[in-house]
């Protein structure tokens, strides 16, 4: 009987038994066979059998970074996964079932996400079981002086703080890049200081600068972009049947068939 779960929480740390993906850093074909596995001959250099991360987090945990990144052909082989508790490697005809826990993360807002067809609502629903919501920094501004020492002591520079106008600074800023554009300017501060403090010329320029797009900017996207997303919510809807998708496009299929042969989509 596999278990699952779902978190926007960090990783939890590395045992034998867990393992880790980051879903936004690899191409759809890889990611499959990352997860998965894949049969000796499944394709191209495929010469030996090989486990997935499913298979080898066997009776752990499976930690799936940025699940929102997934394409949609993968998600629906994760949400069979999640329901059948089974997985199959790519190119082989048996199925196996494993026993995960799995956790997924990601910066975006997964509801919005399949409000706009960009995620799956049922895996979504298959995936929330647990959900833990770590704000961003700016809205916990009482973290970021206690991450900060934390970030600088592991830095291991003897006699190193932070001047009180440079911790100022450190609470000005809305750190839209978190924890890891914090773990950065620290970083950058205790490289260039000499003495036992870090003052704020030796913090990152325009670290205390208004940000430099809105919230709203940031929820903009290239028209090409929202093309790409759209035409392959219609082809997954249309079950992969390019003459249907075209006729609910209202675009010729020789169109189409461009699109899908230049990678637009």
């Amino acid at each position: 009987m596999a278990r699952w779960n779902q978190s926007r929480s960090a990783p939890v740390a590395a045992t034998p038994r867990s393992r880790s993906r980051n879903v936004a850093v690899l191409p759809a074909d890889l990611l499959e066979s990352e997860l998965f596995g894949h049969a000796r001959g499944a394709f191209t250099g495929a010469t030996t059998d090989k486990q997935g991360l499913f298979e080898t987090a066997d009776g752990g945990t499976l930690f799936l970074d940025e699940i929102a990144e997934m394409p949609s052909a993968l998600q629906a082989k994760l949400l069979r996964a999640v329901q059948d508790g089974e997985v199959r490697r790519v190119g082989d005809t048996r199925s196996f079932g494993v026993d995960v826990r799995l956790l997924c993360a990601t910066h975006r807002d997964l509801e919005a996400q399949v409000e706009r067809g960009l995620f799956r609502e049922d895996l979504y629903y298959r995936l929330r079981v647990l959900v833990l919501r770590v704000p961003p920094l700016r809205e916990r501004r009482e973290d970021i002086l206690p991450l900060a020492r934390l970030l600088l002591a592991s830095e291991r520079r003897p006699g190193k703080g932070f001047s009180p106008a440079a911790e100022k600074l450190l609470l000005g800023h809305d750190w839209p890049g978190n924890v890891r554009e914090l773990g950065n300017a620290v970083k950058h501060g205790a490289a260039l200081a000499r003495g036992g403090l870090v003052e704020p010329e030796h913090l990152p320029e325009g670290l205390g600068s208004p940000p430099r797009r809105t919230a709203v900017a940031r929820e903009l996207r290239p028209l090409a972009e929202v093309e790409r997303d759209h035409v392959r919510r219609v082809l997954e809807m249309c079950g992969g049947n390019q003459v249907e998708a075209a006729r609910v496009l209202q675009i010729g299929r020789s169109t189409l068939w461009r699109m899908l042969r230049s990678e637009r989509v």
